[in-house]
């Protein structure tokens, strides 16, 4: 019985060498042996380190110095430039009888914008006539006036008082023709409507009158017309960072609407107040307006000081943008990577991106960090 029992445990015993021996045969024969398993990538110990099995499949790249001048980023918006705002005022009272610009519109010098019945025309009218009857009448007493002195019928004295009177009746007839014309009005066909025209070029940029409605000599501007091909650009500028900005200094504008566009700008005006509650300065930039700009719009102001600063520049494709947020990847310690924010800057030649906080020059990141993310997202 002992004997059977040894048997059976020397058999099971022989088996699995012979097992074994196989096992291994199969192994030698593999014709992927020595080929490197795919990189197997596992978060630890936070959501931005990541546990990586074959770091060496993704190259680093040594961040470099970089030197660029100090720059300050402000917000502002586009105000017309009040220099160059012309009212429209008119120099009769009445009623509006029609408009023919709006706000908004662009017109042009000469342009009619509204008609005014008026009474200031029709009394002007009345005069300019009952002057140049009284004045028809005084030239008629002085050439006889003239006559009777020649003959001896008259006295110096009466001539000379005949040739004032006459004088009198010009300048009257000249002063109501002038008031005439200054209110628009045409000698030649009297009527008591007059024609509101612009002053200048541009574009309405305000307007107080509505059809119907009544009109005040001087009062207030129907119309304000602002000649837009040079406008302000306003930008708010903190306390600590107006030793940054001096008049005359260049500026780089950009619209938000059109970001791509980079327009120029120089500063013609920093103010002398503060903003009590949020601590800054409006600062005026004159920008020529290429037709991009309207007023109201948002912009980006830079401003480029001649201070140096030192920044650090890695490859284009280290930066990795995620929701509006760039990140590199850094190596740590155990085969494990670290997802690191950045504030990238200016793309430089070479394929290079400049990288103003978040790393320092001679740190190693990822030379291809969009490839380590896929590999992070499978």
């Amino acid at each position: 019985m002992k004997r059977t029992v040894l048997q059976i445990v020397v058999l099971l015993i022989s088996i699995s060498f012979h097992l074994t021996l196989s096992g291994c045969s199969n192994a030698q024969g593999d014709p992927t042996k020595g080929a490197p398993p795919p990189a197997k990538i596992v978060p630890v110990a936070g959501p931005s380190l990541f546990a990586v099995d074959h770091p060496e499949q993704f190259p680093l790249a040594t961040a470099t110095e970089h030197t660029a001048t100090s720059e300050l980023v402000v917000t502002g918006t586009v105000a017309p430039d009040v220099s160059r705002a012309v009212p429209v005022t008119s120099l009769v009272s009445g009623r509006i009888t029609g408009i023919y610009a709006r706000l908004g519109d662009t017109v042009h010098k000469g342009q009619r914008l509204l008609t005014v019945r008026s009474d200031d025309i029709s009394g002007g009218f009345s005069d300019y006539r009952k002057a140049a009857r009284t004045e028809a009448l005084t030239r008629i007493q002085l050439e006889r006036a003239q006559d009777l002195y020649q003959h001896g019928a008259i006295a110096l004295n009466d001539l000379q008082v005949a040739q004032q009177t006459e004088d009198n009746a010009k300048v009257d007839v000249e002063t109501t023709a002038e008031k005439l014309e200054a209110r628009g009005s045409d000698l030649n066909h009297p009527a008591g409507i007059v024609d509101i025209v612009s002053p200048v070029s541009g574009v309405i940029t305000d307007q107080q009158v509505t059809n119907s409605g009544g009109l005040q000599s001087l009062s207030t501007a129907a119309f304000t017309i602002s000649d837009l091909s040079s406008v302000w650009v306003i930008c708010d500028v903190y306390e600590n960072d107006l030793s940054n900005v001096h008049i005359g200094d260049a500026a780089e504008i950009r619209l938000n609407a059109y970001p791509d566009r980079v327009l120029k700008g120089r500063v013609s005006n920093i103010g002398a107040t503060l903003d009590p509650n949020i601590r800054t300065a409006k600062v005026r930039m004159e920008v020529q307006n290429p037709g991009l700009m309207r007023l109201g719009m948002f912009v980006q102001a830079t401003f480029r000081g001649q201070r140096k600063e030192v920044h650090t520049s890695v490859p284009a494709t280290a930066i990795l943008h995620i929701h509006d947020r760039d990140f590199v990847y850094v190596p740590a310690p155990d085969n494990k990577f670290r997802r690191v924010e950045v504030v990238s800057g200016d793309g430089l030649p070479g394929n290079m991106q400049e990288v103003r906080s978040g790393i320092a020059p001679g740190q190693q990141v990822v030379a291809n960090a969009l490839v380590l993310e896929h590999t992070i997202d499978q």
